[in-house]
């Protein structure tokens, strides 16, 4: 499936890297990477024509932090995403490190916890993922943050542009061992929460359609509270039209929650899939644009596995030199950061020890494409939007990443393979506060963007 490119990363030097997020930092409209570091500075790579390059400011690049996870949203309307950084030194508990929140104010970034209004709320339990969620509808998110050993928190911007913790007012205040996060209309026609646990059992928030949540995970079969959970990726596995779950146990048993019709879940991970790794990232996506996502499983010091959805069943693909087998993987992203209709895939290490980054592109082939990139009325991504595309009467659904545990984010558009065809008849867009818009016969192979109803 991939082919190496890692050579195409600019001073590619050993580092302990953790989380990959895909955001627009420079407002110029191109998407870029941005890899948290640990001990040494973040990273924003942006693909320069030929390589990628560092770009990052010397404020988000905070090189005396230890980051691990990232999360992009527009969380205060303006139209441009905001950046939160997890800060961890430790393995639970709390830390020396507060987290960061990035805003950028014309080409000025600023920390918001720095600011004396907002001391009291810094997030000092060590955070194991965060992701964001638009619960109302607004076109403003929150960043939900899962701690472990600590009470899960969602930060918001009140009227006053001050930053509050809303979690026990929206009743998503839980304590577990959060480790990753996904948000997205899984359960309800609003954006729901569910959180994979370390030694415990997983949290699935429903969204009671006014912004508060109620927990259903044990009820809908998703708890699996014996599983050590990791990496989480959402998509339409079986092509019913609902949302199903893929979860990483860390040395357990991989799951496939299947989303039913009537409600609930039921597993059904294949026996070789569902075999225990030291999993960290899992990621949905269709990289060789035949109409089919395939599913990664990115392992520290094992080596990564890829399966596809083939002959009606899900079967290990060969994966190419993106296998890793002596990699220490601790997150990774997919976006199509030169712009050519191809995921490329970002991979972090640094698990046990310094490592380079890893950089891969998927086999070139004429398979046609097209790429959705919802906005909310502001402008800003419209993360957590239900994007359907179909061609040739054919049907694919996707939900534009709004934080893809583990402590890692995709780029904010709907990617389509469509094998052999290359015209699309129709796509769809349903927005967090439950607008939609269609759009009729769009071109192939090239980006789309919708923009809001109330634009």
């Amino acid at each position: 499936m991939f082919l190496d490119e890692t050579a195409s990363i600019g001073r590619n030097e050993p580092r302990l890297g953790n989380g990959v997020a895909v955001t627009d930092i420079d407002g110029d409209g191109a998407c870029e990477f941005v890899v948290a570091g640990h001990g040494c500075a973040n990273l924003v790579l942006k693909w320069d024509g030929k390589r990628l390059v560092d770009i990052a400011d010397p404020v988000i690049a905070d090189s005396q932090r230890n980051a691990i996870g990232l999360c992009a949203a527009d969380a205060d309307g303006d139209g441009r995403e905001e950046l939160y950084v997890l800060n961890s030194e430790s393995a639970a508990g709390s830390g020396r490190f507060g987290d960061r929140l990035f805003a950028c104010f014309g080409k000025r970034w600023l920390d918001l916890f720095a600011q004396p209004e907002n001391f009291a709320v810094i997030n000092q339990t060590v955070g194991r993922s965060v992701a964001c969620v638009d619960r109302a509808g607004t076109g403003k998110y929150g960043f939900v943050v899962a701690n472990k050993g600590g009470r899960f928190r969602l930060y918001e911007f009140d009227r006053r542009g001050h930053v509050m913790d809303m979690a026990e007012e929206v009743g998503i205040d839980l304590e577990g061992a959060g480790r990753a996060l996904v948000s997205l209309p899984l359960v309800s026609e609003r954006m729901d929460i569910f959180a994979a646990n370390d030694h415990g059992p997983n949290f699935l928030f429903r969204n009671l359609g006014d912004g508060t949540f109620e927990e259903i995970a044990a009820e809908w079969g998703v708890a699996d509270p014996l599983g050590q959970g990791r990496g989480v990726a959402v998509l339409d596995a079986d092509g019913d039209g609902l949302f199903d779950l893929v979860c990483g146990n860390w040395q357990g048993r991989h799951r496939l929650f299947m989303q039913r019709a009537g409600g609930g879940f039921v597993e059904s991970a294949p026996e070789d899939m569902a075999e225990p790794s030291r999993v960290r990232t899992v990621i949905a996506a269709d990289f060789d644009n035949d109409g089919y996502e395939e599913i990664l499983f990115n392992n520290l010091g094992q080596p990564n596995r890829l399966f596809a959805w083939t002959n009606d069943r899900w079967t290990e693909a060969e994966i190419g030199d993106a296998e890793e087998p002596h990699g220490h993987g601790t997150g990774a992203a997919v976006a199509d950061i030169d712009g050519d209709g191809r995921l490329e895939l970002l991979i972090s290490h640094g698990g046990t020890g310094p490592q380079p980054l890893g950089f891969y592109r998927p086999y070139p082939n004429d398979n046609g494409w097209l790429r959705v990139m919802p906005l909310t009325a502001a402008g800003a991504p419209a993360r957590g939007a239900v994007v359907t595309c179909t061609a040739r009467g054919r049907t694919q659904r996707r939900v534009i990443c709004a934080g893809s545990g583990y402590l890692c984010q995709m780029e904010p558009v709907a990617h389509f393979g469509l094998g052999a065809v290359h015209s699309v008849e129709r796509v769809e867009v349903r927005w967090p506060d439950g607008a939609t818009r269609t759009v009729e016969h769009p071109h192939a192979n090239r980006m789309v963007r919708v923009e809001h109803p109330g634009h």
